[in-house]
C-alpha cells in the first residue's frame, strides 16, 4: 500500500515531468519558428535579386541560362531547410522518448519492488504462483524491449533513406542544371 508521502512524491515527479516536456516542446517550436524566419528572410532576398536579375535579361538563351542557374540552389536550399526540419523533429522527439524510458524503468523498478515484497508475504504454498507471475512480468518486459529496439532501428533506417533521397534530389539537380549550362 502506498503512503501519502509515496503519492505526493509521485504526483510531484509526474507534474515535473509535465513541465520536463513542456519546455523540450516549446524548445522545438522555437527552434522551428527560428528556421522559418531565417527561411523567409533568406527566400525574399532572394526573390529580390532574382526579379532585379530577370529585368536585366536582353535575350531568350540568357533568361534560360539565368533560369538553369537558379535550379540548383534551390533544391540545395529546400534539402538544407529538410534536413533541420527532420532534425528538430527528431530532437525533440528524442527528448520525449528518454523522458519517458526513465519514468518507465522507474515504474517497472517500483512494481518489481512491490512484486518481491508481496512474494515475501505470500502464504506458504503460493511460490509457484509468484514465480508464474515474476516469469510473467519478465516476459512482458522483453517483449517490451523487443519493440523499444526494432522502433530505433525503424527510426535509424528511416533517417538514413531521408538522407539518402535528400542527397539524390540535390544531385539529379546539380546534373540537371549543368546539361542545361552546356
Amino acid at each position: 500500500m502506498l503512503t501519502a508521502e509515496q503519492l505526493l512524491a509521485a504526483q510531484k515527479a509526474n507534474v515535473e515531468t509535465l513541465f520536463g516536456l513542456t519546455s523540450k516542446a516549446f524548445e522545438g517550436v522555437e527552434k522551428l519558428v527560428e528556421l522559418n524566419v531565417t527561411a523567409t528572410k533568406a527566400a525574399l532576398a532572394e526573390a529580390a535579386e532574382t526579379t532585379t536579375s530577370m529585368l536585366s535579361v536582353k535575350d531568350a538563351q540568357e533568361l534560360l541560362a539565368l533560369q538553369a542557374a537558379l535550379f540548383q540552389p534551390l533544391a540545395e536550399k529546400t534539402a538544407a531547410y529538410s534536413r533541420h526540419l527532420y532534425d528538430i523533429g527528431s530532437t525533440t522527439g528524442a527528448e520525449f522518448t528518454k523522458t519517458f524510458e526513465g519514468q518507465f524503468a522507474d515504474a517497472q523498478k517500483k512494481f518489481l519492488a512491490v512484486v518481491d515484497n508481496a512474494a515475501k508475504n505470500a502464504p506458504a504454498g503460493s511460490e509457484t504462483a509468484v514465480a508464474v507471475f515474476k516469469s510473467a512480468v519478465a516476459a512482458g518486459n522483453n517483449a517490451l524491449e523487443s519493440v523499444q529496439k526494432a522502433v530505433k532501428q525503424a527510426t535509424d533506417v528511416a533517417e538514413a533513406n531521408f538522407n539518402a533521397v535528400a542527397s539524390t534530389a540535390v544531385n539529379a539537380t546539380k546534373t540537371t542544371a549543368k546539361a542545361k549550362r552546356a
